[in-house]
């Protein structure tokens, strides 16, 4: 048990650091600036860059949330 969740906690922190990493990089200056920027829509075909490091960022955020669940029912068996 104690493998497995040393494992899970450096796989937490790798995930963490790559989407901060990703957000810093890609974040954009006048995101707070309250401008509303092009109109979006659905039907503009291929996907482009940031499109696909939304997606990217979503799911590295959702395996980090599933990890972090799963470090705490760990913890709590090994407690």
């Amino acid at each position: 048990m104690d493998i497995a969740y040393n494992i899970l906690t450096g796989l937490a922190i790798l995930i963490a650091a790559v989407f901060v990493f990703l957000v810093m990089v890609t974040g954009k200056a006048d995101a707070m600036s309250g401008g509303g920027g092009g109109v979006r829509t659905s039907f503009k075909g291929k996907a482009s860059l940031e499109d696909r490091v939304n997606q990217l960022l979503m799911i590295l955020a959702g395996s980090w949330v599933g990890i972090v669940v799963a470090l705490n029912i760990i913890a709590h068996q090994m407690g």
